[in-house]
Order: C-alpha cells, then sequence, then structure tokens
C-alpha cells in the first residue's frame, strides 16, 4: 500500500508504528516497524482526514481485546480481539469528509503482549499532528481492579476472568483518568499483590518494566511524571496470606505466615520505591472496594500505619468501602469508587 507524506492528501495512506503522528499513552514499545502493547489501558491515537481505518495486529501469549474508539466516542466503540495470527481489522468505515480520530485502546490483561505494525487510512487520507498532550498525568499501581477483571462480564454470568471479559476503559482508574482529562498509566494485573500474587511475580520486582514478563526490560520513568499516582494493593496478599497451602504461598513464606510487621514494611518499602521515582508527585495509598476493606479487616490499619512511618505530607489514605457483593466490580461499582477519587484528588491535590 502506498505511503504518502503527512498533510499531502492520498487515495489511501499506510502509517507506520513509530511515525511522531501517532500519540501513544502508557508503557508501548514503540519502534519504526511495530509497537507492542504491554499493559492494560495503554493506547495509541492517530488524527486524520479519510474515510475509514484498518489495523494490524496480532498478540503473544493470549488473545488481546482493544477497543476502536472514532472521534472520542466510546459510548459507540467497537470492541476486537487480537489473536495469534497476524490479521488485518477494520476499525472504522463509513466516515465522512473531514477530520477523524481512532483511539485503539487495550481493555485486558497484562497477560497478552499485542503488537501493532501500523494502520492504513482509506478515502483522500491525510494524517494531521496529535493534539497537545494534557498538562496533568496520574499514573495507577492496581490489581484486577484496576485491571478491569469481568467488567464484561453479562450480568448472571458469574465473574470470569477470561480475556474477553476484561474492560479497563471502565475501571475506576480510567474513569478518574478521563473525568480530569489526564495522560494516564495503569500498571496493573489481576492477581498480583505486594507481599505474593497467585503467581511468581509481585508488583515490587514489574512496576518498573516495559515489558512484565521480561526482568531486563526496564522503563524509563523520565519519558511520563504523573502529578498524581494511586497505589490500590494488597486485595490479594490479604487472601493469600491466610492460604498456607498455596504454592506461591509457600515458595514466599515457606511455613510462617507474614506479621503485620512484615506487611507494613513491604508496603512502605515499595511506596517508597514508588516516591523514589516520583519525588513531586502526590501518592494515594488506597484500598478497595473488595473485601480488604470488610468490617474486621486489618489491612487498612496496616497502610496507615505504613504512611504514618514515611512522614511524607504528600502521600495520603483513601479506602474505597467493601462493595458486600460476590466477585469483582462490575460497571456501576467501578463508577462509585471513581466518584469517590474524584472527590478525594479535588480535595486533596486541588485539580
Amino acid at each position: 500500500m502506498p505511503a504518502c507524506c503527512p498533510g499531502i492528501a492520498c487515495s489511501q495512506l499506510a502509517v507506520r508504528p513509530g511515525n511522531p503522528h501517532i500519540a501513544y499513552e502508557g508503557r508501548v514499545a514503540v519502534r519504526a516497524d511495530s509497537a507492542v502493547f504491554y499493559w492494560p489501558g495503554s493506547s495509541a491515537t492517530i488524527s486524520f482526514t479519510g474515510t475509514g481505518a484498518t489495523v494490524t495486529m496480532r498478540s503473544l501469549r493470549e488473545p488481546g481485546y482493544f477497543y476502536a474508539i472514532v472521534d472520542g466516542d466510546a459510548a459507540r466503540a467497537f470492541k476486537f480481539a487480537a489473536d495469534s495470527s497476524r490479521r488485518l481489522i477494520t476499525v472504522a468505515e463509513g466516515l465522512s469528509d473531514g477530520r477523524h480520530t481512532v483511539q485503539l485502546y487495550k481493555l485486558s490483561n497484562n497477560t497478552s503482549a499485542n503488537i501493532f505494525y501500523g494502520i492504513n487510512i482509506t478515502g483522500r487520507a491525510r494524517l494531521h499532528p496529535p493534539g497537545r498532550r494534557p498538562k496533568r498525568g496520574i499514573e495507577f499501581y492496581g490489581n484486577s481492579i484496576t485491571a478491569g477483571h469481568g467488567v464484561d462480564v453479562p450480568s448472571g454470568k458469574g465473574d470470569s476472568g477470561a480475556p474477553e471479559f476484561f474492560n479497563q476503559h471502565y475501571t475506576y482508574a480510567a474513569l478518574t483518568a478521563r473525568h480530569f482529562g489526564a495522560r494516564a498509566s495503569f500498571i496493573a494485573r489481576s492477581g498480583i499483590g505486594v507481599l505474593v500474587s497467585w503467581f511468581p511475580e509481585i508488583m515490587p520486582e514489574v512496576y518498573d518494566r516495559l515489558d512484565p514478563f521480561d526482568s531486563t526490560s526496564k522503563w524509563d520513568f523520565a519519558g511520563f511524571r504523573p502529578d498524581v499516582v494511586v497505589i490500590n494493593l494488597l486485595q490479594n496478599d490479604y487472601w493469600l496470606i491466610n492460604n498456607p497451602n498455596h504454592p506461591q504461598f509457600k515458595a514466599r513464606f515457606g511455613n510462617t505466615k507474614p506479621d503485620a510487621a512484615a506487611i507494613i514494611r513491604a508496603y512502605r518499602s515499595f511506596v517508597a520505591s514508588v516516591r523514589g521515582k516520583y519525588p513531586a508527585a502526590h501518592i494515594i495509598c488506597a484500598l478497595g472496594n473488595m473485601n480488604a476493606t470488610e468490617a474486621g479487616s486489618s489491612f487498612p490499619g496496616y497502610i496507615r500505619e505504613a504512611v504514618a512511618q514515611l512522614s511524607d505530607k504528600r502521600i495520603h489514605t483513601l479506602f474505597f468501602p467493601y462493595k458486600k457483593t460476590p466477585g469483582h466490580p462490575v460497571k456501576e461499582e467501578q463508577q462509585a469508587m471513581a466518584d469517590e477519587l474524584i472527590r478525594f484528588i479535588s480535595k486533596t491535590v486541588g485539580w
């Protein structure tokens, strides 16, 4: 397919992933001929004149699910899967003459790596520079709640963690970022903890990676300096430290459950590591809305104590009330969390 220079009309326009007119958000590995999406909520946006668009993609490890959002209209977003075969996917068609945008937004967990090989614009195509980057920035570190586990499970169908039912776009984290018009990065994986996870990796071991499954793949923190960081972790620790027969409990702790001091120490150390990356950011140490914040839980107290020990006026705590329903939070419960976080940021940070 022929390629044209930006700003010059063509009958068709092939845009390679390394083109500077593509605006990436989140931790994406961008090269001239490919871009790899690892983390949920990462995205690529292109502004163009044309009547349609196709993308070429494939996924490693498991299928990856995306929204194609045309002209910012998320209510009419097209949800599609990228699987192990490299294939062409139509993401927009029948567009009117004029300027349009297409955003590719990763919905699913970081257990898929999704390779983007480029986008083709049809019609009298012209590529436009990206708009101005938002001044505000926010970054989230989280687990299944932040990753969007089960958000798209149909009502009455249980609590499936299948890739097709993840929808990070409608998590409290993504809703909050969009409310403030902020650039956002989401470092989240379903099942991850601070001391122990349902799998070998824990957040302190992967939080600084570009590729979460490659210990040598380090993220350049200088590339994105958020004003606000939200940490919503320890839900999986809450479950697993009371499960001495789980293989990861045995791998991390042997036969001895970690005591309160060990939990506080591990959490404090992780928050201090994040502070080291972002010396000026407000850090919100959150928890919930699953049963780690139920009545009688010690975990909010552990977080309060860890934050008190850090003695940093820009580190705050926020606890989302236990939702008192089974499974992971659905859209309405994610929205309730977002509403609370938005109020907290408005009051505490002044946005």
